[in-house]
Formats: structure tokens, C-alpha cells, sequence
């Protein structure tokens, strides 16, 4: 299993598939799957059955979690940039290879 470069709270880009070219936050990572949740991409539409829990039933929205080969990390100024980790202080640290910032 490889280190993921991505983490939750990240802003990235889609790159591929049919939500490309959108932005959004990282909510959840799944590393053994090698999938991410991201808030306002790849939603869905869910039938519930009324419950206790839900009395009305109906169609409820959620996020799906897309494959993180089809994400890229932005910079503060929102273009995607490849991540790369160096070392600085004895800690190991995430950086963009475009701009040379620590993220």
C-alpha cells in the first residue's frame, strides 16, 4: 500500500471522469480502497424507505467516493499542482512540485 498524497480538509481538482474541472474539499479518505469523499462531487440519488429514523421516506442526495488517480491537490491560488514529501526540520513534509510550497 502506498503513502496517499491527498488527505481530508485538501482542496482538489477533478482531472478526469465526468465531474472534470470541479473543485471541492476533501471530507473522508479511504485508503484501502483508494477512494475519497468530496464535498459537492459525485452525488447521488438515494431511495430510502420511511423509517423511525426518517419518518418521510423519499430520494435523499449524497456524496460517492471517487477514485483519488482522478483528483489533484490545488494551491492557494487553485491551480493543480503534483505532490511531492522532503524533509524539513527532522519531519516529513508534503510539498507542491509546481510552486516548491510546503502544504
Amino acid at each position: 500500500m502506498t503513502k496517499l498524497k491527498i488527505k481530508s480538509g485538501d482542496t482538489v481538482l477533478v482531472i478526469a471522469g465526468d465531474h472534470k474541472g470541479q473543485q471541492g474539499k476533501v471530507q473522508k479518505v479511504f485508503p484501502d480502497k483508494n477512494k475519497a469523499i468530496v464535498e459537492g462531487i459525485n452525488t447521488i440519488s438515494k431511495h430510502e424507505k420511511p423509517s423511525a429514523s426518517n419518518p418521510q421516506g423519499g430520494i435523499t442526495k449524497k456524496e460517492a467516493p471517487i477514485n483519488i488517480s482522478n483528483l489533484s491537490l490545488t494551491t492557494k491560488d487553485g491551480k493543480a499542482t503534483r505532490v511531492g514529501f522532503k524533509e524539513e526540520d527532522g519531519k516529513k513534509v508534503r510539498f507542491s512540485k509546481k510552486s516548491n510550497e510546503v502544504l
